[in-house]
């Protein structure tokens, strides 16, 4: 493969210490896909195990995140970017500013709104942010349950009627695609995730998966599906390759600590390669 057919991906996320989600998901998957990751750090989040994992999120000032992304597209078009964890109101507007001004394609917001294991939401005025000025220029958005209520300014979602009145409002808001991760949270025994593209509703589901080493399975997904349309794939496609990878890596998920076990980023690629030899 010539340098110049490697597709290139961004994502503008926060850093997680220990390694399983975040920007270091969302570079292992790309890696994954055979696309050349690059990030822009808008947070650091660590966790005290000393306070029962405690996290601690620490934010990089809306300058230096400019300064990021001039180094970045200084190399010219990206092939798609990813959001995840936007540390304030400033760093959302800039990114709307960064999308229009470049005119970047296949942009996946993954409107992270809460940390795992943590209840409270991070900033509520940043959800309205990605809602007003990012949703419109999302070609998908993929919230959680959760944070498919607070977009659509529903209570809780637990069925797949639900998760399809918030999609129909999301999609209203302006993303073109919206894919919700029900995951393990919604009502039956399969994990589902929803894809409305403004007309027509295709499911996603595989067998619930009893572990908790899911840690990063929301970033993992969100990732997976950039590098898919950066490829040049559908996004029902990227959605169902992406589904198949983060169910994968949930599967060889394994324990960090007493307190977290992340996905394994390589079991999808792992798996091809054995049912392939």
């Amino acid at each position: 493969m010539g340098i110049t057919a490697i597709k290139k991906v961004l994502t503008v996320a926060g850093s997680d210490s220990s390694g399983g989600a975040g920007l270091q998901a969302d570079l292992k998957t790309f890696q994954e896909y055979g696309t050349f990751g690059f990030t822009a750090i808008t947070s650091i989040v660590t966790m005290d195990p000393d306070q029962g994992w405690n996290h601690a999120v620490y934010p990089i000032n809306t300058e230096l995140l400019r300064q990021q992304l001039k180094t970045i597209l200084s190399g010219g078009p990206l092939d798609a970017m990813k959001t995840g964890m936007l540390g304030s109101v400033e760093i959302i507007y800039l990114l709307r500013e960064t999308i229009d001004r470049h005119h970047i394609q296949n942009v996946v917001i993954d409107p992270v709104m809460v940390c795992k294991g943590e209840n409270e939401v991070l900033q509520p005025e940043n959800g309205v942010a990605i809602r007003d000025f990012l949703l419109p220029r999302a070609t998908i958005v993929t919230p959680n349950l959760f944070e498919a209520g607070q977009l659509a300014g529903m209570k809780s979602l637990s069925t797949v009627e639900d998760m399809k009145e918030a999609a129909r409002i999301i999609h209203g808001l302006g993303a073109k695609h919206v894919v919700i991760k029900g995951g393990k949270s919604v009502k039956g025994d399969k994990a589902v995730d929803l894809l409305f593209d403004g007309s027509e509703f295709t499911i996603f589901e595989e067998d619930k998966l009893e572990t908790s080493y899911n840690h990063g399975a929301g970033c993992t997904f969100a990732a997976a599906i950039a590098a898919g349309l950066a490829k040049g794939m559908p996004v029902r496609d990227a959605v169902a390759k992406a589904k198949l990878f983060a169910t994968e890596g949930i599967k060889h998920g394994f324990a960090f600590n007493s307190f977290v076990g992340p996905v394994w980023h390589g079991a999808y690629n792992k798996a091809e390669q054995r049912l392939n030899s």
